[in-house]
């Protein structure tokens, strides 16, 4: 398994990725509403936008095949993080999350979680930061790692 940047070419592999581990964990817990917010997150053309940013997205691959992904926007939030479903519990969701963390560039690291992935956030030692909220039909639950 290697972690490395996401390309321009990884795009179209990348939001498949994303929105076939979505449809299966969170989707069927939001509205449509939700489901469609997170449709154009996870658009490629979204993700090239957002690349032009300050934001650092990392892609596992194995076997040739991209595996994960993880999006760390100013070096202090967890934007995105999704293994695809047939390579889950393999470590690659903690190898993307330790590569990110490496490049935190703040003391306490944030994350709006799903509600199904809170329990993995905590196995990455995050905790609770609030109260669950809603944006645009996406319910998250706030949490947080301070880093020593």
């Amino acid at each position: 398994m290697q972690i490395c940047k996401l390309t321009h070419d990884d795009l179209p592999r990348v939001s498949a990725l994303c929105l076939d581990a979505f449809m299966l964990a969170v989707a069927p817990s939001l509205s449509a509403q939700g489901v469609e917010t997170f449709a154009k997150v996870a658009a490629a053309q979204a993700f090239a936008e957002r690349m032009e940013g300050d934001n650092l997205m990392l892609v596992c691959v194995a076997d040739a095949t991209i595996t994960g992904l993880i999006e760390f926007k100013e070096g202090r939030h967890v934007a995105m993080l999704f293994v695809a479903p047939g390579w889950q519990r393999r470590g690659i969701g903690m190898r993307l999350m330790n590569a990110a963390l490496e490049q935190a560039r703040d003391e306490t690291v944030t994350v709006r979680a799903s509600l199904s992935s809170v329990p993995f956030y905590e196995s990455y030692g995050f905790v609770l930061a609030g109260e669950i909220g809603e944006f645009a039909g996406l319910v998250y639950q706030p949490m947080e790692k301070r880093l020593s």
